[in-house]
C-alpha cells in the first residue's frame, strides 16, 4: 500500500536559502532540502487500485502555471510549537490547484480533507522546543521573503508506508498549462 501525497517541488536555490536558516534549536529536526515542498493534498496509505485512480484524476487537472514566493515564517502548535514553516504567497491558481486535488481525491473515493488548505513549506519539526527560543528564531528569520519562482508542474510523491516523513520519492509529475512555455507567462510580482 503506497503512502501518497501531492505537492509542489521548490527550486534548488530556494531550498538552499531555507536550509541556510537552520540554527541549533533544542528539539528541532530540520527538514532535508531534498524533501522541502508545498503539500497540496495528503492522501495517506491507500491500495494500489485507488492510487492508480487518483493518479488518473490528477492527469486531468487543467490549471495555468503560476508564480509563487516564500513570504514569512511561522509555527504550528500555538503555545507548544510543533513545527516551523515558511508561508507561500501566490495568485489564485494555487487555490485552484489545491481544490482540483481535493476533487481528484474525492473522485478516486478518498474521504474529504479535514483541514483547510494553508500553503506552506515545513522547514523544521519541533519536540519540546521552548516557545521563547522559537520566538527569538522567528524574530531573526520570520521576515524572509524570496524572489518569485515559476510553478510549472505538480508532483505525486510517496513515502514509507505508515511512517511519513522523508525521504520522499517522486512517483509522477504533471505539467500545468503553459508551464512548458515559461517565457510566455507574465511575471507575477506578489504584492
Amino acid at each position: 500500500m503506497p503512502r501518497l501525497f501531492t505537492g509542489i517541488e521548490l527550486p534548488e536555490d530556494l531550498r538552499d536559502d531555507l536550509a541556510d536558516m537552520e540554527q541549533p534549536l533544542p528539539g528541532a529536526r530540520w527538514i532535508d532540502t531534498d524533501d522541502m515542498h508545498i503539500t497540496l493534498r495528503f492522501v495517506g496509505d491507500i491500495d494500489n487500485r485507488t492510487a492508480s485512480e487518483f493518479a488518473d484524476m490528477l492527469a486531468g487537472i487543467d490549471v495555468n502555471a503560476f508564480h509563487a514566493r516564500i513570504s514569512g515564517l511561522g509555527t504550528f502548535g500555538g503555545k507548544e510549537p510543533r513545527s516551523i514553516w515558511a508561508g507561500i504567497e501566490a495568485g489564485p491558481e494555487l487555490e485552484q490547484l489545491a481544490r482540483a486535488h481535493e476533487r481528484a481525491a474525492r473522485s478516486a473515493g478518498l474521504p474529504p480533507e479535514g483541514r483547510q488548505f494553508k500553503p506552506h513549506v515545513t522547514i523544521a519539526r519541533l519536540k519540546s522546543t521552548r516557545p521563547e527560543v522559537v520566538a527569538r528564531y522567528l524574530e531573526h528569520f520570520g521576515g524572509y521573503r524570496s524572489e518569485p519562482f515559476l510553478v510549472t508542474h505538480f508532483t505525486l510523491f510517496s513515502s514509507k508506508p505508515k511512517v511519513g516523513g522523508g525521504p520522499y520519492v517522486v512517483e509522477e509529475t504533471f505539467p500545468l498549462f503553459g508551464g512548458g512555455n515559461a517565457q510566455g507567462l507574465m511575471a507575477y510580482g506578489p504584492g
